[in-house]
């Protein structure tokens, strides 16, 4: 006799019951049982600020949140004799507000004069130059320039970089904006401040090598950024083969510069020797003239830290840089909160540009929206349900800012497109939903470029010069203005 068989068809008749009531119920149930927590991890790290912001809402809406804006038609004012025809808020890209860095385009292209130089801020997504390089390519293609910019002294993303090799010893200790408020000595413009750690017995290095990219060919001008110290004694020593450059950092200044070698370099190791308590924030490489972009990615970043950066200092970077355009570019870290209501975000971001304008005087600035990104709803991928809200908010504190705004989410394609992106023959897109691959980022890349360029011929053919321009001859110049590039000093 089986004594086993009630119990068999006791245990099946509770599964039938249990998949019929869950049938039953599932109408009623949300759709996220299970929301996607903000939580750090080794691969996922979220600022302090935001997590503190999100924390102080009140009340945290499951809606997403009307368009608080009085009027749906953006009127610009008229400057120097242009004016961009007024946009409807839906549309909205805000052109007018980057005039002063189309001008500064316009007297390159016309007439080789001036150079140009913008910031690019943002997350995961431009980290290891990812966007941000294709941008630079086209830009350095039309306008001149060479050189890839500012780069840091450690950098989390190293490895993943294409457009420079970096590399540099443990001994170094790294304070970022993500998780400190209060740094010992404040931030670079990158968000972070390095310091050399106390070793006797290791050297202490970082390294860099220009790889074989059009335009960053060499290591242009390479220049050492470092802060203000008491400590007379630190000596930076530049390694190019067999030859040694060794130079005193004195840190007498609130920014401090020191131009590492004569030639532009295709390698070099700098070592550094007593440099206790010196803040160093990195080296700069660039040609000094045409568009230069300044890489600053961190992961984890909601854009909210950057209002922690010190006003005086900046404004010492800024002299020494010269920035024509701040890019913001946020929006995937701050996704999944639990709610669709970014009230406090698109606030605490319009403090984040005012600071911004305070630390470099007559910026203009262009803030880039969330991508889309999915998340699995009944079974199925599709758009998560912040994103909308998210750029919403983000279109909003760009038109109550005066900057220009790119919204990504519709340029990729809108509703539904990272899912077509991850699933395209090439993917274009991670299989995390959220992030690009490298073929996705020069698209996207190539996409930015094309709206700022839009705005720039608008901007060209309001001030007559598309015509007068067609009428101009072609000129060939010699590659006698280039800066020259000793082959004999590679590492």
């Amino acid at each position: 006799m089986n004594h086993n068989k009630p119990y068999f068809y006791q245990s099946f008749a509770i599964i039938v019951l249990s998949i019929i009531a869950f049938l039953i119920f599932k109408q009623f149930l949300p759709r996220k049982i299970f929301p996607e927590a903000v939580v750090a991890s080794d691969n996922i790290v979220v600022d302090s600020l935001a997590l503190e912001a999100i924390q102080a809402v009140d009340t945290i809406a499951t809606v997403a949140v009307e368009d608080t804006l009085p009027d749906k038609k953006v009127v610009f004012k008229k400057q120097k004799g242009i004016q961009y025809p007024s946009e409807n808020f839906d549309d909205y890209k805000g052109y007018q507000h980057l005039m002063a860095f189309y001008e500064k385009l316009l007297q390159l292209e016309t007439k080789e004069e001036g150079k140009v130089r913008i910031a690019y801020f943002g997350d995961s997504m431009t980290d290891g130059d990812l966007i941000v390089s294709d941008l630079r390519s086209k830009f350095q293609d039309r306008f001149g320039g060479e050189g890839v910019g500012f780069v840091t002294i450690v950098s989390e993303s190293a490895t993943a970089r294409a457009t420079i090799k970096h590399e540099f010893s443990n001994n170094w200790k790294t304070i970022s904006y993500l998780n400190v408020k209060h740094p010992e000595s404040p931030y670079g413009v990158s968000g972070q401040v390095f310091f050399t750690k106390h070793d006797t017995v290791n050297p202490i290095w970082v390294k860099y090598r220009a790889n074989r990219f059009k335009n960053l060919l060499s290591l242009n001008n390479p220049t050492l950024f470092y802060g203000k110290s008491n400590n007379r004694e630190g000596k930076v020593s530049v390694i190019t083969g067999k030859d040694t450059i060794v130079k005193s950092l004195e840190g007498k200044k609130t920014l401090n510069t020191v131009a590492v070698s004569p030639y532009d370099l295709k390698a070099f190791r700098a070592e550094f020797t007593a440099t206790d308590s010196i803040p160093f924030y990195g080296f700069n490489f660039d040609d000094g003239r045409g568009v230069h972009i300044d890489n600053f990615s961190s992961r984890g970043n909601s854009g909210l830290p950057i209002s922690i950066f010190n006003t005086s200092l900046m404004q010492a970077f800024n002299k020494e840089l010269d920035y024509d355009l701040v890019v913001l570019h946020y929006g995937a870290n701050v996704l999944n909160y639990g709610t669709y209501n970014y009230n406090w975000y698109e606030k605490r971001m319009k403090k984040v540009v005012k600071h911004i304008r305070e630390c470099f005087p007559g910026v203009a600035i262009l803030i880039v929206s969330t991508a889309d990104k999915s998340t699995k709803y009944d079974m199925e991928m599709k758009t998560d349900s912040a994103v909308v809200p998210l750029a919403l908010s983000q279109k909003r504190y760009a038109v109550q800012s005066d900057a220009a705004f790119v919204n990504l989410y519709l340029l990729m394609g809108g509703e539904g497109s990272m899912v077509k992106w991850v699933e395209e023959v090439p993917a274009l897109a991670n299989k995390d939903y959220t992030h690009f691959n490298y073929r996705g980022s020069q698209k996207i890349g190539t996409l930015i470029y094309s709206q700022m360029n839009q705005g720039y011929e608008q901007y060209k053919k309001m001030k007559g010069i598309t015509q007068m321009m067609s009428k101009m001859p072609i000129v060939i110049k010699k590659d006698s203005l280039k800066r020259k590039t000793d082959s004999t000093h590679a590492e």
